[in-house]
């Protein structure tokens, strides 16, 4: 029983960050909810004196930490990278609209050739 609890705690821990591609809105709150439910978790298996459990709480804890601090590097970058956008674009707002410039042909016209 105490391999199979193991087994699923392990692939839990690394079978869910290979599917967090990008971080959503909430993702790094999901994030701190998981990790404060690990931490309630290993409380409750150490007092329960299950060692196993506490092992793999502890793995599931430092693979949630690690995805925390994934995402909290995206969002910052995504925060960055929004803000510079919304520069650009106030710039271009304020930038007066240019003259249209005269059409001018590609080529010069050429005179026609006397025989």
């Amino acid at each position: 029983m105490k391999l199979k609890a193991l087994a699923f705690a392990i692939l839990m821990a690394f079978g869910g960050a290979a599917f967090a591609q990008a971080p959503a809105a909430g993702a790094v709150a999901t994030d701190k909810a998981a990790i404060k439910t690990d931490k309630e978790q290993i409380k409750a298996d150490k007092k329960t004196g299950d060692k196993t459990a506490v092992a793999a709480g502890n793995t599931k804890l430092k693979a949630d930490k690690a995805q925390l601090k994934q995402d909290k590097a995206k969002a910052a970058a995504e925060k960055k990278a929004a803000a510079k956008e919304a520069k650009m674009a106030k710039a271009q707002a304020a930038k007066p609209a240019a003259p249209a410039a005269a059409a001018t042909p590609a080529t010069p016209a050429t005179p026609a050739k006397k025989y």
